[in-house]
């Protein structure tokens, strides 16, 4: 039995899925993992976990629909030689290309994941109108063909359902992508007070108003730290490095670029923030809330979710500086209350994000059965 787990963004494969396509294994499958990065770099990484890659020629932001077509035809060919049992989609364009190719091969086990909706659903102006419209045309024809299709939030299947881009008997509810509490264990506090922000800098995650911030509570809290992890991207909002420099040049936050190991960096924070404009439901948020950290995030689809608002963290409004910062001198004042925050995380985090619990929803709708013996 084999099965494809395909993506446009190979990272996102190796640091997001991973768990679930080692499930699929210890589940008896084949798997192959269909990213849009070179082989030559990613091949023996997924090789490591007994995982087969293979590279696909999307490209994740581009609008030529001459390459997207070129591709598609690849990607059937590639289809056609794997020959699957089953495929597991996710990302908007691989969702949309990858089922129609699912189709045209002969594969009709498909099933897909809205891990949200980006910008061009949640954004304004005419051009974004279009390409909205047209989007929700290609969905609608993409959905058709998959036997299911998760999400990770009420806000995004409402969004799809009230559209008619889908039937709602055909959606799943799962809570995100699950973290690996065997991975992500707690730690202690540091003794200084601390926040950290892990994503791609791009402006629909909140980079400028959580920089804004920092900068605003290193003038009032000079000792406090401000840590950013991520790299720079592709999208069109992704900050360029040189509007960065002179939040570093100036000591308003240490930036370590992107890591493969994100554990070291929560364990140097008290709070962790993200003021994204909306997410499927952040799977860094999760990390540091099954390493017992307060989260201070936005009243946002997908981000909502995982925070009971005065409870494990705060709930702040959208593009508000100032909210954030209120929240984030709280937890600076209120050490004992952030603790338990944090404690309040954790709890969260085992009852409802366990990545077990979240897999075996995924494969119990797949049809997957657990090998004899695992």
């Amino acid at each position: 039995m084999r099965i494809i787990v395909l993506s446009c963004h190979t990272p996102s494969l190796f640091w997001f899925r991973m768990d679930m396509m080692i499930d699929f294994i210890r589940s008896g499958y084949e798997v192959y993992a269909l990213g849009n990065d070179n082989e030559d770099v990613w091949k023996q990484q997924f090789t490591k976990h007994n995982i087969i890659y293979k590279q696909i020629k999307f490209h994740r932001n581009g609008l030529n629909p001459i390459s997207d077509f070129i591709s598609t035809i690849h990607l059937i060919s590639l289809i056609k030689d794997i020959k699957p049992d089953k495929i597991f989609i996710y990302q908007a364009k691989t969702i949309i290309y990858g089922s129609i190719a699912a189709k045209v091969a002969g594969v009709y086990d498909v099933y897909s994941l809205v891990a949200g909706l980006g910008s061009i659903f949640r954004g304004n102006g005419f051009k974004n109108s279009v390409i909205r419209a047209l989007l929700k045309v290609q969905y609608k024809i993409a959905c058709c063909f998959n036997k299911a299709v998760f999400f990770q939030n009420d806000d995004d299947r409402r969004e799809f359902v009230n559209n008619r881009i889908i039937a709602k008997n055909k959606t799943i509810i799962i809570n995100g992508s699950g973290v690996n509490l065997e991975k992500f264990k707690p730690t202690a506090l540091p003794d200084t007070p601390a926040f950290l922000f892990i994503g791609r800098l791009i402006k629909d995650k909140g980079i400028i108003e959580y920089l804004e911030a920092c900068k605003r509570i290193k003038e009032e809290y000079p000792q406090t730290r401000c840590l950013l992890v991520g790299p720079f991207d592709s999208n069109p909002t992704s900050l360029k490095p040189a509007d960065l420099d002179q939040y570093i040049a100036n000591h308003i936050v240490e930036y370590y670029g992107e890591q493969n190991d994100v554990r070291p960096f929560i364990s140097q924070c008290s709070v962790f923030v993200l003021p994204s404009y909306y997410e499927g439901t952040p799977k860094t948020v999760l990390e540091s809330m099954a390493m017992a950290r307060a989260i201070i995030t936005t009243d946002a689809p997908g981000c909502r979710e995982t925070v009971i608002n005065g409870v494990n963290g705060f709930l702040v409004n959208i593009k508000n500086i100032e909210d954030l910062v209120d929240k984030m001198k709280f937890c600076i004042i209120n050490r004992d209350i952030t603790k338990k925050m944090g404690e309040e995380s954790l709890r969260i985090a085992i009852e409802k994000y366990d990545v077990t619990k979240v897999n075996h929803q995924i494969q119990k709708t797949m049809n997957i059965k657990k090998a004899d013996g695992v």
